[in-house]
């Protein structure tokens, strides 16, 4: 019985020693936990996300060539399909021969308008020159006039003879059909020259006409070799085409999916933090990032961007708190991470893979 007793007074120090480190260890890493917790916020909300392009042809026809797979990557640029291409090289010839028509009509047009605004000229000089032969014309007459009213005075006291006066009459009535004729010819040569200043002003408005025309042959052409250009559909960027939607022989609208590539070169991790941790956040704080699908894989980043409203507000039925029972649920804001440049070799990294961040708070 004492020796019990012995047994048992020895084994209290050695408990309550083991007590006392455990308590210590506890201690020890709750007081780390909350040290940490003073600046560091986390959470397991957050995906990989980036650019996904749902790729589609601009142009109807048949499929005649696939140069990709499924889940394929490719560079920017590359021939994702063709599509026959034997109409759209016809509308290029068609475009391109309505264009020299147009051009040919240009150039007879301005030939024409050349050679109206020079019967124009041409017409405007012989009316000044008849304007001229007026005005010696009623010079003329004037003098004959002046003439005759003096030889029909010298007439009167006899100092001329009838024939001097039949002279001087007949010099007057030649002057006087000189004006008139002289006259006539003037307005028959300036309704002339309105006419082909009209005419003139006519074929400038066909010059017009068809330079317009031409412009609107080359906006054709340029139309038709862009379509011939988009028989070929090619990948937008560097990625991964995935969603294939098409097969050769087969017939395609305008706006049909063709498939959906991803750019895997411009990742980027979007978390969503309770409300409660944004009082902490600021952009550019440093981010550390652990994915679920490669736990060995460590990333880096910066905080980009906060988002404008919580992910609730931009749900299909966002919540509308002033109808019904109200219930508080805490919400959660997006913010947007810039992942730092990695060698990414085997494009591990994708579009909706889950993740743990943990923002090291300033």
């Amino acid at each position: 019985m004492q020796e019990e007793v012995v047994k048992k007074s020895k084994l209290k120090p050695v408990n309550l020693a083991i007590i006392l480190i455990v308590v210590a260890v506890a201690a020890f890493f709750g007081v780390r936990a909350w040290i940490k917790a003073q600046h560091h916020e986390t959470t397991d909300n957050a995906q990989v996300d980036a650019t996904i392009t749902s790729v589609r042809s601009a142009v109807s026809g048949f499929v005649t060539e696939v140069r990709f797979a499924d889940n394929q990557f490719v560079k920017k640029g590359d021939t994702l399909a063709l599509i026959d291409n034997k109409d759209y090289k016809a509308k290029v010839m068609q475009a391109k021969a309505m264009l020299l028509s147009a051009e040919a009509q240009t150039g007879i047009s301005r030939s024409a308008a050349m050679a109206a605004k020079q019967n124009a000229s041409a017409s405007a000089i012989n009316s000044s020159a008849l304007q001229s032969n007026i005005n010696a014309a009623q010079a003329r007459l004037e003098k004959a006039q002046k003439e005759l009213a003096r030889v029909e005075k010298m007439f009167a006291e006899g100092a001329a003879t009838q024939q001097q006066l039949d002279a001087v009459k007949a010099e007057w009535q030649s002057a006087n059909a000189m004006v008139e004729m002289a006259q006539r010819q003037y307005a028959a040569a300036t309704t002339q020259a309105t006419g082909t200043q009209s005419s003139a002003q006519a074929q400038e408005g066909q010059v017009s006409v068809a330079t317009a025309l031409v412009q609107q042959r080359i906006a054709e052409l340029e139309l038709a070799e862009t379509q011939l250009q988009h028989t070929a559909i090619i990948a937008p960027y560097d990625g991964v085409v995935s969603k294939k939607s098409i097969e050769v022989g087969q017939l395609i609208q305008y706006g049909q999916p063709v498939c959906s590539a991803v750019e895997i070169n411009n990742l980027w991790v979007v978390a969503n933090f309770k409300e409660t941790q944004l009082n902490k956040l600021r952009t550019g704080e440093k981010v550390k990032i652990k994915l679920d699908a490669y736990p060995d894989l460590k990333l880096t980043g910066v905080i980009e961007s906060i988002g404008g409203a919580t992910g609730a507000r931009f749900a299909l039925l966002p919540p509308d708190n002033a109808t019904g029972n109200f219930v508080k649920v805490t919400q959660r804001m997006p913010v947007r991470i810039k992942l730092d440049k990695t060698e990414d070799k085997e494009h591990l990294l994708a579009p909706g893979l889950s993740a743990f961040v943990d923002v090291e708070i300033n």
